[in-house]
């Protein structure tokens, strides 16, 4: 089979990624919470992930990488924990449901949002769309780096000044852009929160909540760290005050042997590669008159590699589900993200959706070109 639904999660994963998850389980303890052999060397095992994760995103304080079940988990524990007294939210027209659940979830608590429009290629439109949405009562700009359906780019270096000028939090989702586009904490970003099994290539179930010194949020749960335990408040000591409960050592693991191999490989290597197999299918489906493309060609500027098409008079389900019948995976549908499909008017239809890994190969692109040509309906 050819794979091309890596932005929902990347397969297969690193041959590394397998062993260490494997060594875990074999070697399995608790970490954190016994004096024992095993326990010490699960700890250890934590840190070490730890720290690996926080040498990529350029952090100096490990104890800052906070391990999470996912993405989605991150970002209701920074979401919920900035607004958990009301206040406006900035967002931008192509947030995915992890961003956007959660704040209509906090409507009922005096929560508000605004969505600033981006505008694909036009960094200083969106620039000023993101500024007209600020209000006296906002707390935060919440983005995603890159958009999972049209892989729509968005200036967040700068989004990220804007949000400090007028003292909010800057928050990014980068579930899409982690280990792939570059992302360093040292620009300034106060919560970064990011899926362990796409571009980092770790296990699913895995994710990270990376925190600046300036972000001081409560956890979204409390429990057992292994420390101060005959307290009853939670510690307010980090990592410990948002890891309660058993840490998901196995993934963790293997998380960190996934972000071993995007060091070794080069996070530029890997988008440079993706980027130029994104590029060929672009022009290849372009060449289609059945096929509708809804973005200009991507580059590495304003893009991700990530694209998103429609074939003329086919819903997106049955055209993926003809791909998926000759061996050939993708992903079609809204893809948890009706605000992207909205601002580019698929709502109705969906799209279908190709997104290469490292492993990816330009003879699966022209694989795929070949098949939708000879699709029939």
């Amino acid at each position: 089979m050819i794979y091309l639904d890596n932005s929902a999660t990347t397969s297969p994963k690193p041959q590394q990624v397998l062993d260490a998850s494997a060594r875990a389980l074999r070697a399995s303890a608790n970490p954190g919470r016994s004096g024992h052999r095993m326990s010490v060397e699960a700890g250890e095992r934590i840190y070490s992930a730890r720290k690996t994760a926080a040498d990529l995103f350029g952090m100096e304080d490990e104890t800052r990488v906070i391990f999470t079940p996912g993405c989605t988990f991150s970002l209701n524990t920074a979401i919920k924990g900035i607004f958990s007294k009301g206040g406006h939210a900035v967002v931008s027209n192509l947030e995915h449901n992890a961003v956007m659940r959660p704040l209509e979830a906090l409507r009922s608590e005096g929560v508000t949002y605004t969505a600033a429009a981006v505008y694909p290629g036009d960094d200083d439109a969106t620039l000023d769309s993101f500024r007209r949405s600020i209000n006296v009562n906002t707390k935060a700009i919440i983005c995603t780096h890159a958009s999972n359906v049209w892989g729509i780019r968005l200036p967040v270096e700068r989004i990220c000044a804007l949000a400090h000028a007028y003292g909010l939090y800057m928050m990014i989702d980068a579930a899409q852009s982690a280990g792939v586009l570059p992302l360093d904490m040292k620009d300034g970003y106060d919560i970064v929160c990011a899926a362990g099994h796409k571009g980092l290539y770790g296990p699913m179930g895995t994710g990270l909540m990376l925190l600046s010194e300036k972000a001081d949020i409560p956890p979204l749960i409390t429990g057992g760290t292994g420390s101060g335990s005959a307290s009853l408040i939670q510690p307010q000591e980090l990592p410990d005050r948002f890891e309660s409960g058993t840490l998901n050592l196995p993934g963790i693991a293997g998380l960190e042997a996934g972000i071993s191999f995007v060091s070794a490989k080069g996070k530029e290597n890997i988008l440079r590669h993706e980027m130029s197999l994104v590029r060929r299918a672009y022009k290849g489906l372009s060449a289609n008159k059945k096929v509708r493309l809804y973005t200009p060609e991507p580059d590495e500027s304003f893009f991700a590699p990530v694209l998103s098409f429609n074939i003329e008079g086919v819903d997106s389900e049955t055209a993926a589900a003809q791909l998926a019948r000759r061996g050939i995976a993708v992903r079609a549908g809204l893809h948890c993200c009706p605000a992207a499909h909205r601002a580019l008017g698929t709502l109705d239809t969906g799209a279908v959706r190709i997104s290469p890994s490292a492993f990816t190969a330009a003879r699966d692109i022209d694989r795929v070109i070949q098949t939708v040509r000879e699709l029939k309906f």
